[in-house]
């Protein structure tokens, strides 16, 4: 089980009472003449403002950044491990990462992009955003690549490759997949062959590639049930004081007891160690509702 103590929320004030940030776009697709013109003469790059990626509440404020940085090693370390370890193993390829909650609002978008952050700082590891959430796609919306082909586009059609709709970013080794055009019948997409057959192109670029999925909310989707059946590695996100336990039971029994579950706790009461109580002064940074599941 991997623990992060607090996933440090900011409580944005107006006139003394709460306020919520909209979801705002804080990247910007660019064209760019490619390096080797025999293959294309442009390619599309998003360019992340980070200043606007933390006043929508997505990144800590900078005097926290390191720490809480820390707290995201501990949550990808065991993640990258599994992926060395059980490289060869049958079954579910473990450098596909679903990232999931029982209900909206515990913060599972905001870890999905600060985990993919942080796994594109390691060396050896490049890592694909991609945004799975077909009913509600926050990680396009928050990128500004919502207008973009994404997955239900490759899903729809065997002639479309999956890998000319990843878009790169300006942060090294992180690359985004947008949702792509909302889908009625998008979890018979995501359960059909064709899926594995995205994703098995999708690891087939890089042999150190990791695709996380940014994942509907179990209980209230069954995309959702859909990503779990395909995911190597179970990520799920519970809000400390916030998700029932009711909910967290049967999000654990939808996944089966035969499936290994990291479990990160958002707003956890308790610490590592000693001086992570300062912490708690933090008021729901990155949740603002439901823009923010």
């Amino acid at each position: 089980m991997t623990i992060v103590e607090r996933a440090i929320e900011r409580l944005r004030r107006q006139g003394g009472h709460p306020t919520a940030p909209a979801t705002v776009a804080v990247g910007t697709m660019v064209h760019e003449s490619a390096p080797d013109l025999a293959q294309a003469s442009s390619a599309r790059r998003i360019l992340i403002d980070r200043d606007a990626l933390r006043q929508a509440g997505y990144l800590p404020e900078t005097a926290v950044d390191r720490r809480f940085a820390s707290y995201f090693r501990q949550i990808k370390r065991p993640l990258i491990t599994k992926v060395q370890s059980a490289a060869d193993a049958a079954g579910p390829n473990p450098r596909v990462i679903v990232m999931t909650s029982a209900l909206p609002g515990d913060g599972k978008t905001f870890t999905s992009i600060n985990l993919a952050l942080s796994l594109a700082h390691e060396r050896d590891v490049s890592v694909v955003l991609v945004d799975a959430d077909i009913p509600k796609p926050h990680v396009s919306r928050i990128f500004g690549v919502d207008a973009e082909p994404g997955l239900t586009d490759a899903l729809a059609s065997v002639d479309l490759d999956i890998e000319s709709l990843v878009l790169p970013t300006d942060v090294g080794n992180l690359s985004v997949l947008p949702a792509g055009r909302g889908a009625d019948n998008a979890t018979e997409l995501l359960a059909s062959a064709r899926m594995g057959a995205v994703l098995t192109r999708l690891l087939s670029r890089h042999p150190r590639r990791i695709v996380l999925l940014d994942s509907p909310p179990l209980m209230v989707s069954s995309e959702a049930r859909s990503l779990v059946a395909i995911a190597g590695q179970l990520v799920m996100v519970v809000r400390s004081g916030r998700t029932p336990r009711k909910a967290v039971l049967d999000a654990l029994a939808e996944i089966g007891a035969e499936r290994s579950v990291s479990l990160v706790l958002n707003q956890g009461p308790t610490g590592f160690g000693g001086g992570y109580g300062a912490y708690g002064d933090y008021g729901a940074y990155g949740e603002s509702g439901a823009e923010k599941a």
